[in-house]
């Protein structure tokens, strides 16, 4: 298998081909999920989540996804690699943004970044992919403006939110963005975006019709505690497999049955 790239992804959903994407946040995740296969990885701003604690993604730094990405980006012989842009690293203007995608990409050695917006950051995608950064765009729910929207809710249910994403949509293709995720949207409405555009989708919490799907690994794994939305699979509770594997390795240590002399040296 070779490196996938963005024009493996247009040529899967045109030959009907779902797409496999997970994050990945460290090297010996990343090399896991890259030998099994699957065709992104996404180093996302949920980083700042699941592995750095905050309550929501806006504190992570361009630093942070750096770091993160570097550590990735090691492991993936054959995933494409997509970095996401935090917050305040593209909205300012976009010099700004050209100029921090491409740090991202030259530091990081991620293949693309991603982005949240639709219409609003049309000129900002344009502008990046214009300098040769593939782009990743992000509709729907977009967690970086979680306070403007209220909390984590479903979009498009609406009449009005409906047509504003189908805007959306349209707008990031127009662009230049190589795929878009459409996050917490309606089934129905997914299926309809993804019918419409050219470029692949890939859907969390948006049905079964998306080109390809995304999760978080950490939720997939069942490492995020009692957090659990509606569009989350736990594949295996690992939690409960380490919270066994170190209350064993308490008490061998405690009643002194670790180390033995199978692990001691004579």
């Amino acid at each position: 298998m070779g490196k996938i790239t963005i024009l493996d992804l247009q040529k899967m959903k045109d030959e009907g081909e779902k797409i496999t994407m997970l994050t990945a946040y460290d090297y010996p995740t990343a090399r896991i999920l890259d030998a099994c296969g699957v065709d992104i990885l996404l180093v996302g701003d949920s980083v700042g989540n699941v592995i750095l604690g905050h309550a929501n993604t806006l504190p992570v730094s361009i630093g942070d996804m750096i770091h993160h990405t570097k550590a990735v980006a090691r492991a993936c012989k054959n995933a494409l690699v997509v970095i996401d842009m935090p917050f305040m690293s593209y909205q300012t203007s976009i010099e700004d943004a050209k100029r921090n995608a491409g740090r991202m990409i030259k530091e990081s050695g991620a293949e693309a970044v991603k982005l949240e917006g639709g219409v609003n950051m049309e000129g900002t995608i344009k502008a990046i992919t214009d300098i040769d950064i593939p782009v990743m765009a992000h509709i729907g729910l977009t967690p970086q403006s979680v306070h403007k929207m209220g909390g984590y809710r479903v979009q498009g249910r609406e009449d009005k939110q409906r047509e504003k994403l189908l805007t959306d949509a349209l707008a990031v293709e127009r662009a230049g963005a190589f795929s878009v995720v459409l996050e917490a949207i309606p089934g129905k409405l997914a299926k309809e975006v993804t019918k419409k555009l050219k470029i692949p989708t890939i859907g969390i919490g948006a049905g079964v019709n998306c080109d390809g799907q995304v999760l978080v690994i950490n939720d997939l794994l069942g490492l995020s505690g009692e957090f659990r939305p509606k569009f989350v699979k736990k594949y295996v509770n690992l939690e409960e497999v380490i919270s066994k594997a170190v209350k064993e390795y308490i008490s061998e240590v405690k009643s002194e049955a670790f180390p033995n002399d199978e692990h001691s040296f004579q």
